[in-house]
């Protein structure tokens, strides 16, 4: 599967050779603030956990994975979007109910970004075929990532305990049909 490019984003799936972006990435206490407190990621943790979980759920023919986000002017790594099945790491994944996720530097908040690339990444997976439901979780105090979801045309569904073999976390859930 293959994500176009939007007006100003380039998009590819990505793979264990790009874990240098994502230890990058999670580098800004920022940037982690809502995921674990604003801790950063060791290179460790990246290759020992978190390339085993992304290979886990990546279906290049279903699209599901780390989208890596670019800027098509500059060709500049700005993040990802995630997507996989809603609890996947559970006895039950919900492959009706794409879980989409993201992730991007903090030099590139504030500019429509994430918004465009999750439009853009649930278009292509529309357009592949794709016809359940998309769903997005945040720490409920993460005002820019719930703003993203109403922007995509997610509605708050619950509060709820999200579940992962991490760690669990209360959530605000959002969704949307496709």
């Amino acid at each position: 599967m293959k994500i176009n490019n939007s007006a100003r984003l380039s998009f590819k799936l990505m793979t264990e050779q790009d874990a240098p972006l994502w230890f990058e990435l999670d580098q800004d206490v920022e940037v982690m603030r809502y995921i674990n407190g604003g801790k950063k990621t060791s290179m460790e943790t990246i290759v020992n956990t978190f390339v085993p979980r992304v290979n886990k759920f990546t279906n290049k023919q279903n699209g599901w994975g780390l989208w890596q986000v670019n800027v098509l002017e500059t060709n500049q790594y700005i993040g990802w979007i995630l997507v996989r099945p809603m609890e996947f790491f559970t006895e039950a994944p919900e492959l009706n109910n794409l879980e989409l996720g993201w992730r991007f530097k903090q030099g590139s908040w504030g500019k429509g970004y994430a918004t465009e690339a999750a439009l853009a990444v649930k278009k292509g997976l529309v357009d592949n075929g794709y016809s359940g439901d998309f769903s997005a979780i945040a720490d409920s105090d993460n005002a820019g990532s719930i703003n993203i979801m109403k922007k995509i045309g997610m509605h708050f569904i619950e509060k709820t305990l999200h579940k992962d073999p991490l760690g669990d976390t209360e959530v605000v859930y959002y969704q949307c049909e496709s």
